[in-house]
């Protein structure tokens, strides 16, 4: 690894310029940073061993609530605290609201006062 330009000390997954998570070693002789371009021998990923873990939710983990409006709302929950109410848990539901280019909006409603809230991201 070349040491003498990195700014910090980190596992072999980060980049030790910039923190961005490093691409996993192929058949190249030097794993590059997409952001910055520091570079590491892809001989000190030998030996290493690479886990990943993909969770995912429950059968049956998406929650439909009916609004005073009748209108249906589900999603999966998520442990967001609702600003009006303080109840832990509300359900989102995003939609692409502006150009494609742009990122979508999440909606977030809280599960016991029906609060709405957005999120533009």
């Amino acid at each position: 690894m070349e040491l003498g330009t990195s700014c910090f000390q980190s596992d072999l997954d980060f980049c030790p310029e910039c923190g961005t998570i490093l691409p996993l070693p192929g058949v190249q002789d030097k794993v590059t940073c997409v952001r910055c371009s520091f570079s590491i021998d892809v001989q000190d990923f030998e030996g290493k061993v690479v886990q990943s873990c993909v969770e995912f939710n429950r059968l049956g983990s998406v929650h439909v609530m009916i609004m005073d409006d009748g209108q249906e709302v589900k999603g999966p929950t998520i442990d967001r605290k609702c600003p009006h109410c303080g109840h832990e848990g509300m359900v989102y539901h995003t939609r692409q609201m502006r150009s494609a280019d742009e990122g979508q909006t999440v909606f977030y409603t809280c599960g016991q006062c029906k609060f709405q809230e957005k999120e533009d991201s």
